[in-house]
Formats: structure tokens, C-alpha cells, sequence
């Protein structure tokens, strides 16, 4: 699939790095407050949390595997250059999943706070690797090529996914982590729904 940003809005090859690095930051900040507090989020993250926290298996390592079979569909319908900046974003998120822990702590998480915090910075992080075409594959892949092909908002496509995802919660969580994880659910959709 041809490149269809106008040139003017085209991104060079250093801001498109930083714009990985920033948006799984983002996201890798808010996928750690998640985690402190066993909340869950929609999307692969949140079957890649579901699993982690039912049998106790590395949230990053499973995020990267659940990612493999998306990306077929990431190169044939979105092409090479999204598919390999998406890649990136998988890896590098999966990496900071595990890394941030070492270097950043929280004493104290106010559950509606982090619920709300949380979604807000995985949801302007995937708003940045959508802007330099990159998502952070699984379900993102889906939504932007529905899209694309479609007209419809991703925001919307990709809160309908999420919410049901995180309704699975209760096989593995209480009532309180469930309705924590929809209002954080719903805090990352609207982020996306309102600027993309």
C-alpha cells in the first residue's frame, strides 16, 4: 500500500524514532501503573494482562507472541514501512514493560486516578504511533485498516473491542478491578476518539 500523506505532513526518519520512543513510553507508563494495581485494558495488552495475571507469565514476552499473526495482515493491507515501524513499537513496548519497573516506582496509586491516568497515557501514546503510522499491532492493526478501507473512527471500533476484552476480566479479577479497567478503558478510547 503507496503512502498516501501528503508530503507536508510526511515524517523524517529521526522523528519518526522519536516518535516510537515517546509513544511506548507513554504506553509502557501506563501499562506499569495498570499492572501495580492489577487492572487490565483492552486490545492484545489487555489479553497479553489477562494472561499474565492468570498464570503469572511475562506480561511482555506474551504481549510480543500475541502480536506474530497480525502482522500478515499489517504488511499486506498497511505495507512494509507501517508493518516494520509497528514491529518496532511491539518490541520496544515489550521491552519497556519489563525495564521501566527497574527504573520507576510507585508509592502510591490512587485507583480511580491511575484508571484514568493510565488510559489517558497508553491512549496519547497510540495516538502518536498512529500519527507516524505505527500502532502497537493486534487489534490496532484491525482498527486502522478498518479505517482506512471503511471510514470508521478507529477510537470507536477500538472501544467496543476493548470493553468486551475487558469484561473477560472477571474470570480473573474482582467487580471493583473490572469497573477500574472499563473507566481506564474508556480514558484511552476517548484519548483516541477525540484526536485521531
Amino acid at each position: 500500500m503507496p503512502d498516501t500523506t501528503p508530503p507536508d505532513l510526511r515524517h523524517g526518519h529521526l522523528e519518526d524514532l522519536q516518535a516510537l520512543l515517546t509513544g511506548t513510553t507513554f504506553v509502557a507508563l501506563g501499562v506499569l501503573m495498570f499492572k501495580q494495581l492489577g487492572l487490565l485494558t483492552g486490545g492484545t495488552a489487555g489479553v497479553a494482562f489477562w494472561l499474565h495475571y492468570a498464570t503469572g507469565w511475562n506480561f511482555g514476552l506474551v504481549f510480543f507472541a500475541l502480536n506474530l499473526p497480525f502482522y500478515a495482515l499489517a504488511w499486506r493491507r498497511m505495507g512494509r514501512t507501517f508493518t516494520l515501524k509497528t514491529f518496532a513499537a511491539v518490541a520496544l513496548l515489550a521491552t519497556l514493560t519489563n525495564l521501566l519497573p527497574k527504573w520507576v516506582g510507585f508509592e502510591h496509586l490512587h485507583p480511580v486516578a491511575t484508571a484514568l491516568i493510565g488510559g489517558v497515557l497508553m491512549g496519547t501514546g497510540m495516538l502518536i504511533l498512529f500519527r507516524h503510522q505505527a500502532s502497537l499491532g493486534g487489534f490496532n492493526v484491525l482498527v486502522l485498516y478498518l479505517q482506512e478501507t471503511r471510514g470508521w473512527r478507529a477510537g470507536h471500533i477500538q472501544m467496543a473491542l476493548d470493553c468486551s476484552i475487558v469484561l473477560l476480566a472477571f474470570a480473573v479479577t474482582d467487580w471493583q478491578h473490572v469497573l477500574l479497567s472499563v473507566l481506564g478503558a474508556l480514558a484511552l478510547n476517548q484519548t483516541l476518539a477525540t484526536n485521531h
